[in-house]
């Protein structure tokens, strides 16, 4: 099968690819006008392997030659025989990717509704909820999608000053998790005030309720509030939140934040089961 080649950093669709892994600001609004995020390596074009929203692949003469790369292409135009598939020229790769020996596998997808919906519009949003307070490290956000999809909370806030939902570094460290969500990004206090029904349960290090008495609590929605590496929740967010607690040897000061939302939502689901 014959696709389109790419052989110019100078292409129009290769300088979109590049605006898109930007990071900061720049590559945020180039995500939101496009309404598009790029997928890079072969695990996360899997994930989305069959849905129509992985709607362009890339790959190279070299992919092909991989059995798993070319599994991942054929397989998803077998499903979706709209989808557009460009071959770029493999010294492309080199400026596309900032992986060592990147996979010559890429795919541009289609941000969902609830990553495009503006927080205004969403009148409520009822169920369990992770809300991620500037959180910064992209790490630590990808970290916590991921944990957040094994737990079976699907529903995450971003605020305003987190790191970037579907910035490539996010999505490499969510390992396809986002596939799994509903991902609202660049909410304010207020709305989050506004639009949560659960109560909110902000992990903290002095608060005096401890997580593994919360058997009551935990068995209805939630909403986890996980603060910021440096300065913790917000103090608008703690006012109306319940302050909770996870006990650690008191000679260490705390636990990184992806850490701490592992354990808050898995005690959730521990609860929950028995």
């Amino acid at each position: 099968m014959n696709f389109d080649q790419i052989t110019s950093k100078e292409n129009s669709l290769f300088k979109e690819l590049r605006l898109l892994q930007a990071t900061g600001s720049k590559g945020q609004k180039a995500r939101q006008s496009s309404g598009c995020a790029l997928l890079e390596g072969i695990h996360l074009v899997q994930s989305w392997v069959g849905d129509p929203a992985l709607k362009t692949l890339f790959t190279s003469e070299m992919g092909l030659h991989n059995s798993e790369i070319a599994q991942a292409v054929y397989s998803h135009l077998e499903i979706c025989p709209e989808t557009k598939v460009y071959q770029l020229d493999s010294a492309l790769w080199n400026v596309l990717s900032d992986l060592v020996n990147a996979p010559h596998i890429a795919g541009l997808l289609s941000l969902p509704k609830s990553s495009l919906a503006p927080a205004q519009s969403i009148a409520n949003l009822d169920g369990d909820v992770v809300i991620l307070d500037r959180i910064q490290d992209a790490g630590n956000v990808g970290t916590i999608l991921r944990t957040a999809a094994a737990a079976g909370f699907t529903q995450i806030i971003a605020l305003t000053g987190c790191a970037h939902l579907w910035s490539s570094k996010v999505l490499r460290a969510g390992m396809g998790a986002h596939h799994l969500l509903d991902l609202y990004e660049g909410w304010t206090n207020q709305q989050v005030l506004s639009a949560v029904t659960a109560p909110l349960m902000a992990a903290t290090a002095d608060a005096e309720q401890d997580l593994f008495n919360m058997q009551q609590e935990l068995l209805k929605p939630v909403a986890w509030v996980m603060g910021s590496e440096g300065q913790g929740v917000s103090e608008e967010l703690l006012a109306q939140a319940k302050g909770v607690s996870i006990p650690i040897d008191p000679r260490v000061e705390s636990l990184n934040v992806s850490s701490a939302a592992a354990i808050c939502l898995f005690e959730t689901v521990r609860v929950r089961r028995n």
